[in-house]
C-alpha cells in the first residue's frame, strides 16, 4: 500500500511518517510546501529510505496532486496553516491552504478512486467547553479563524462522502507536543525561553485548559483509524491529561531548573477558548489506548530540544 502524507514535513505529519517507516511495510510519498513550520530537518534519516518519496510541493497545485494522487492507496493529509495568533493577524493563507487546498485533494482523489482519505482536525472545531467533554456528534463552534477552516474542512470533507461516496475518515486531536515542534507552539517556545532564561508571556491569568496529548500516541491513533476506522466517521483523539497553561508552564520551568520569576502574565489573546476536552470513547472502541502520561512525554520533548 502507498500512502499519501500531506504535510508531512510538519510537526505531526513527519512524525507520522517516521512511525510508518519504523512500523509498517507500507511505501510513503511525502508532500509539503516547506514553509515557515515544515522542515526537510523533520524527515533526517527517511530521506535516503527506499520506501519514501519527499516531493516539494503546495497542495492546491492541481496537477502535482493529480499526479501524486494516481500512485496513492490513501491519503492522510496534515497539510495546514495552524497557528491561532497568525490566523487571528491574518485569515487568508488559512482559508486557502486548509479549505481550498483540502477541496484540491478531494477532488483528485475522488479521481483516482482512492481507498481511503484521512483528514486531519482538531478539538478546536469544537470551541470550548466548561464540564464534561465534547463527542464527535456535538455541533462545532469555531471562534477563531483558524478553527473556523479546519471546521470548513472538516464539512467539506464529509460532504465528499455524502455526496460522493469518497471513503473520508476525520480525526480531531487535542494539543499535540513533542519532537520535531515548531518553536512558536506553548512547549517548545517555552522551553527554549526558560533554558535561555528568557520571558515566559502567559496568556491572560493562566488557567485556560488544554488536553495534552504526546505526539506518539496521536500518530498510532491515526495508524489505528487508517487501519481499523469506519469511512464516513469522525474519531476524537485525546488523553485526558487536563492542564492549566499555568500549570503547564511551571512544568517546564521544573524541567529545564529555571526561575519562575520567568513568567509574565500578558494581555489574553481575542477569543481565547477557556477549555478543551474530548471524548474518546469510539476510538477506544478499535482498540487505541494512550502510551504517554503528560510527565513522560514532557521528559521526552525536553531532551529533544535541549539536545
Amino acid at each position: 500500500m502507498r500512502i499519501l502524507v500531506t504535510g508531512g514535513a510538519g510537526f505531526i505529519g513527519s512524525n507520522f511518517v517516521h512511525l510508518l517507516l519504523d512500523e509498517t511495510d507500507y511505501d510513503i510519498t511525502t508532500l509539503d510546501a516547506l514553509t515557515y513550520a515544515g522542515s526537510t530537518d523533520n524527515l533526517e534519516g527517511t530521506l535516503d529510505n527506499d520506501r519514501h518519496e519527499f516531493v516539494e510541493g503546495d497542495i492546491r497545485d492541481r496537477d502535482l496532486v493529480s499526479e501524486l494522487m494516481a500512485d496513492a492507496d490513501v491519503v492522510v493529509n496534515f497539510a495546514a496553516e495552524s497557528h491561532v495568533d497568525r490566523s487571528i493577524d491574518g485569515a487568508e493563507p488559512f482559508v486557502t491552504t486548509n479549505v481550498q487546498g483540502t477541496q484540491v485533494l478531494l477532488d483528485a482523489a475522488l479521481d483516482a478512486d482512492i481507498d481511503r482519505f484521512i483528514q486531519i482536525s482538531t478539538d478546536e472545531v469544537y470551541g470550548e467547553i466548561e464540564e464534561g467533554a465534547f463527542s464527535e456528534d456535538d455541533p462545532l463552534d469555531a471562534r477563531n479563524p483558524y478553527s473556523a477552516t479546519k471546521a470548513g474542512a472538516d464539512l467539506l470533507a464529509r460532504s465528499y462522502y455524502t455526496t460522493h461516496g469518497l471513503p473520508v475518515v476525520i480525526t480531531r486531536s487535542s494539543n499535540n507536543f513533542g519532537p520535531r515542534q515548531h518553536s512558536e507552539k506553548l512547549i517548545p517556545k517555552f522551553l527554549t525561553n526558560a533554558s535561555e532564561g528568557k520571558s515566559l508571556p502567559v496568556y491572560g491569568d493562566g488557567t485556560n485548559v488544554r488536553e495534552w496529548i504526546y505526539v506518539e500516541d496521536n500518530c498510532r491513533a491515526l495508524l489505528t483509524v487508517l487501519e481499523e476506522g469506519k469511512v464516513g466517521e469522525v474519531y476524537n483523539v485525546g488523553s485526558g491529561l487536563e492542564k492549566q497553561n499555568i500549570e503547564v508552564t511551571k512544568a517546564i520551568i521544573e524541567a529545564v531548573g529555571a526561575s519562575e520569576d520567568l513568567i509574565e502574565f500578558v494581555e489574553d489573546r481575542a477569543g481565547h477558548d477557556q477549555r478543551y476536552a474530548l471524548d474518546t470513547t469510539k476510538l477506544e472502541a478499535l482498540g487505541w489506548e494512550p502510551q504517554w502520561s503528560f510527565e513522560e512525554g514532557l521528559d521526552a520533548t525536553v531532551e529533544y530540544y535541549l539536545e
